[in-house]
């Protein structure tokens, strides 16, 4: 080497690099807090659990169970909105339970056989059941799918208050010098205030054909005998909010 006296200079330079870092500047990555984002989420459509809003439109499907109380399709329906809430079990299993606001209006074809609610015949009526409902409900998914609805088959049963109970009906030309008479009666009494029954619906993400049949009956003991049960079943198309 040309210049004795840069070795001592190189020596001092290079035994740092050489030597092990002090363990204070190591970092404990155990103890670190790993980012939000790399956490796994329990909250998705296809996670530990789930919650939306929905609603749909269901026909009245099938007739009453004898003469008298003859319906106009489709004008006897159910409107309803509700929200619902599902827990993942385990791979493609899961129950729910949804909680909704429903309005079932059967409307009654004027013919000379009625019965219900009374033989008189009208321009048009109508009984009008304002309900709060819960189903409870078990889903079974099926296919290929990541964390979205996919699709699935629900088999529940579902039971509710009645809040609201009305007939209602509309004469034309009306009383007097009117065009019209509306007249709505609340609450009467031939009419039940609980119902009850069995559901299913078969989806594909945020849209779900749905079948729901009552067990319970529409009218109370109240109600004359000569009444006949009004159709049991309701089919009808649900939309998801999501």
């Amino acid at each position: 080497m040309r210049n004795p006296q840069a070795l001592p200079l190189l020596l001092a330079l290079a035994l740092p690099a050489a030597l092990p870092r002090p363990a204070a500047a190591q970092r404990v990555l155990l103890r670190a807090n790993p980012a939000t984002d790399t956490l796994p989420s329990r909250y998705g459509p296809n996670r530990a659990f789930y919650q939306h809003l929905y609603l749909g439109y269901a026909t009245v499907a099938g007739a009453a169970a004898g003469p008298g109380a003859e319906l106009r399709y489709p004008q006897s329906a159910e409107l309803f909105a509700g929200v619902r809430n599902k827990w993942r079990v385990a791979g493609p299993a899961a129950v729910g339970l949804d909680a909704r606001f429903a309005y079932l209006r059967y409307q009654l074809r004027q013919s000379g056989q009625k019965l219900v609610p009374t033989p008189q015949l009208h321009y048009r009526e109508t009984l009008n059941l304002t309900q709060l409902q819960l189903e409870p409900f078990v889903r079974l998914s099926f296919g290929r799918r990541g964390n979205v609805v996919g699709h699935y088959l629900d088999l529940s049963g579902w039971g509710g208050w009645v809040l609201g109970r009305s007939h209602r009906y509309e004469d034309r030309p009306g009383q007097g010098q009117g065009t019209r008479t509306v007249v709505k009666e609340l609450s009467p009494a031939y009419l039940h205030r609980w119902s009850w029954g069995l559901g299913t619906r078969l989806g594909a993400g945020r849209y779900a054909l749905l079948a729901r049949y009552r067990l319970a009956n529409t009218f109370s003991s109240a109600a004359p005998p000569a009444y006949p049960e009004l159709p049991r079943w309701l089919l009808g198309l649900e939309v998801g909010i999501f």
